[in-house]
Formats: C-alpha cells, structure tokens, sequence
C-alpha cells in the first residue's frame, strides 16, 4: 500500500470539498471516484503507481470522506455537477475517469451530462448497469433504515473494531476486502454521514434492487475508450452486469479478476493499476470523430416513408 496522500481542500458553492492528488499536472489526468459510504482513502493501494505516470485527482464526494455533508442534493446529476465545477477550479480541461461501484454511476453521468469532459471511461464493480444488488443494501433502502443504524454501529463498537483490526494488521492477519467494507461500515457511525448515506443510496436504490440504470444509453459510452473492470467474487454487484454491459458496448474492453470480490483495486491493486495502465498506453484520449448529434440519430434509427414502402 503507498502512503496515504495529505487531503487538499477547494470550496465550491460555500461547500468544503476534499481531494488527494498527486503526479504531474501537465500531464493527462486520471479522476478515481469512489463509492457509496467510501472516500478517497480507498485508492491509497493504487495512487502512486498511477501518478508515476499521469496527473491522479482522487475527491471524497460531498457527504462522504472529509468532505462537506449538507442537507441538499445527492443526485447522480448533483454528484457529476459538482465534479465538473472542481474540475473546473483545478484548471482540468479533460480526465479519464475510473468509477468504483456508486462512483461507476456517477461516472457514467460525468460522461452523459459532461461529455466534453472525458477521454476515457473505466467502470469498476459499477452501479447503474442492472437491478441486482446485495441484500444488505436492499434492507437499508427501507423505509425508516436509517433510525436503526445509530444502533447497529454505535461509537465504541467502530472504535474496538479498528483497534481490532490493527492488531490483526501487525501480525499480518488481513483480509483487504472485509477490511474495506468495515471502513464504509466504520465511516456512517456519525449522524451527518448517515444522514448523506441514506439520502445518496436512496437514490438509486430500493428495496428491489438498483432503480437508475443507464443501460439503454450505453451506446453513448463506445465514444470513447471503455474499460470495464470486475471480480468474479463480487458478492455486491453481480460480475454478470460487468459482462452484458461489454456485450452492448462496442470496441470496450473487460476485465474480469480471479477470485477477486467487490474492490478490485483494493484486493488485487497490482493487476487492477497494472490493467489501467495498459489501457491508458494503449488508447487515444477524447471521443471519436462522430458528433453527438450523428450518435443519437443511428441509434434512434429512423425510418422514412419510402423505407416501409
């Protein structure tokens, strides 16, 4: 695991928001978004690999990490404006953007809402590709989840637990998939991230399952070079959503890693930054030669009159 980059801080519409970066800024830039009740801490394996190369900008989302946790908007389209605007105060022109799970979801808005933006999109464990998610997430999409959960992670249990953890860390004894989703667990134990949880999951999940879904815009995504990263093991997001998601993008790119679970790039960082890699050097940066507008109208497919005679 590299170090653990200091956290930088821009404000944007009167809201702190934090962000670790690293690399050379006059190179091209690789924006990690992390994913639901996570932050920017769970690329701290991956980081300085890629920024040996490139210019890396990983933020923690607003309500999470160490970012602001208003009461306010916490769209998919909310999340991908507030990415452009810090782009923009960074003076980033363009990024290839690499979304895990959640931040697959908003990636993919970055993309639709903000196509000017992105020079390549990599989707890791993502959301928005099916209805199928763990049941966990399932129950706490229920109504009135989130007064049960101050008593399902009180303070001194998160506390024993990483005092716990440390002590199986120094004696080697580590899991890095359990270790990262008690970091997520770990991280709602204040009432604001709840609160930001809650209001974030709830949209784009239900109790049935996963209710935003950019399935029949995929197309829209073969604009650009695609790379889709999944485990075999993801007990999350089925692997199967990765692999239909392939099917229906043409020239993508899939990944899928042996007995790997939801966090791909924590489990195996090797093989995750070593493939991220390879499709940065082996792919051009930007969309393809097609306006956007050339792209709607093939897929809508229109038919005249003298096509039906």
């Amino acid at each position: 695991m590299g170090h653990r980059l200091p956290l930088q801080h821009v404000t944007i519409h009167g809201h702190e928001v934090g962000f670790r970066r690293a690399g050379d800024p006059e190179r091209e830039t690789i924006l990690l978004i992390h994913g639901l009740a996570g932050s920017s801490k769970t690329w701290d394996s991956t980081i300085d690999d890629l920024a040996a190369e490139y210019d890396v900008i990983a933020p923690d989302l607003l309500g999470h990490g160490e970012s602001a946790k208003p009461r306010g908007d916490y769209s998919l389209g909310a999340f991908a404006s507030g990415l452009r605007d810090m782009l923009a105060m960074l003076d980033v022109a363009s990024v290839t953007v690499v979304g895990h799970s959640f931040g697959g979801g908003v990636a993919m808005q970055l993309a639709y809402q903000y196509p000017h933006l992105i020079d390549r999109l990599v989707l890791v464990g993502s959301g928005g590709l099916g209805r199928e998610v763990s049941v966990i997430l399932r129950m706490l999409a229920l109504p009135g989840a989130e007064y049960l959960m101050p008593l399902g992670i009180p303070g001194f249990v998160v506390d024993r637990a990483n005092d716990v953890g440390r002590f199986l860390g120094r004696r080697n004894i580590r899991s890095e998939r359990l270790g990262e989703m008690w970091r997520a667990y770990a991280s709602l134990a204040g009432a604001e991230n709840r609160q930001a949880f809650v209001k974030t999951m709830r949209g784009v999940i239900e109790p049935g399952g996963q209710t935003v879904s950019a399935t029949d815009r995929l197309y829209l995504a073969a604009r650009v070079p695609m790379m889709i990263v999944w485990g075999d093991k993801d007990g999350v997001i089925p692997v199967e959503h990765g692999i239909r998601a392939h099917e229906a993008i043409e020239n993508s790119r899939l990944e899928i890693l042996e007995g790997v679970g939801h966090f791909p790039h924590v489990e195996a960082p090797e093989k995750f930054t070593a493939s991220l890699l390879d499709f940065m050097a082996t792919t051009t940066a930007g969309p393809d030669d097609k306006s956007l507008r050339e792209v709607l109208l093939a897929a809508s497919n229109p038919r005249t009159v003298s096509d039906t005679a």
